[in-house]
């Protein structure tokens, strides 16, 4: 009994530093169940999320509770039981995860924005990239580090890697990249100047006023940028269904388009 009580408590311990990680604590989100809409978010969300969620409290008085992490760490969190209402992921594949585990509600899954990627450098950098077929990005980093989002799970990480090698450039600086767990984490890596690159969203760049575009990858170089939003299985809150409703009205639209995201607003066929 001892040993199932203290192995309990350390899954516990697990849990509330994922939780704490994705920005958001075990007592919010605890207080929240029983209030306020939960919403685990991709981290590139952040603004934009954040400017809607403020206007629609103040239109209606209700607010949501939203942890922002990279897509990976947040479908792996609700698997493990975290209670959220809504999943907004930065790609197909953490959407398509859940949906494998018949952890979303289909028919409320639908794909809501679309991004770019694009290489940042530090605001005085005077860096400039032509970002194509067979450009040395080995011989601009130089003895310096490109930091990305994880290449293997973030999914801003993911779509780096998949354009650098379609272009030609990823064996030279895959032994070169600093990795990081989100990727605002990647973008604080650049705008601290302690990565003289970067790869990153452009609703990203548009975030921070300490990094600057440098370069624009194709948007034939990786597989289409598309954030799926759905709710999650367990949820039976009706603001839950009011909050993603009003994330895809006229209302919320400005918010994505002044950061930067293309609004999409379309169902998933057959959901």
């Amino acid at each position: 009994m001892k040993h199932v009580c203290r192995s309990l408590a350390g899954a516990l311990r697990v849990v509330s530093l994922g939780l704490v990680l994705a920005g958001v604590s075990l007592t919010s989100i605890a207080y929240a169940q029983g209030k306020d809409v939960v919403v685990f978010a991709a981290a590139s969300l952040k603004n934009a999320l954040d400017d809607i969620n403020a206007a629609w409290e103040k239109e209606t008085g209700k607010k949501a509770v939203i942890s922002y992490a990279a897509s990976n760490a947040l479908a792996k969190q609700i698997e493990a039981g975290a209670p959220a209402d809504i999943f907004f992921s930065a790609d197909l594949d953490w959407m398509d995860y859940l949906a494998s585990k018949n952890l979303i509600q289909p028919q409320t899954r639908l794909n809501l924005l679309g991004n770019s990627i694009v290489l940042v450098a530090p605001k005085d950098s005077t860096v400039q990239v032509s970002v194509a077929q067979g450009f040395d990005l080995a011989a601009v980093l130089g003895q310096g580090r490109l930091a990305m989002g994880n290449v293997d799970a973030v999914p801003a990480g993911k779509y780096g890697k998949a354009a650098l090698e379609k272009l030609g450039a990823w064996n030279g600086v895959k032994d070169k990249v600093a990795q990081a767990e989100s990727v605002r984490a990647a973008l604080l890596l650049v705008s601290r100047g302690e990565a003289p690159l970067g790869i990153v969203y452009r609703t990203d760049a548009a975030s921070d006023p300490n990094v600057k575009i440098v370069g624009e990858f194709p948007q034939d170089s990786h597989p289409p940028i598309i954030y799926p939003v759905a709710l999650l299985k367990a949820s039976a809150k009706p603001d839950a269904q009011a909050f993603l409703t009003y994330m895809r009205s006229a209302k919320a639209r400005p918010f994505f388009d002044k950061q930067g995201f293309t609004f999409i607003n379309k169902p998933v066929s057959g959901s």
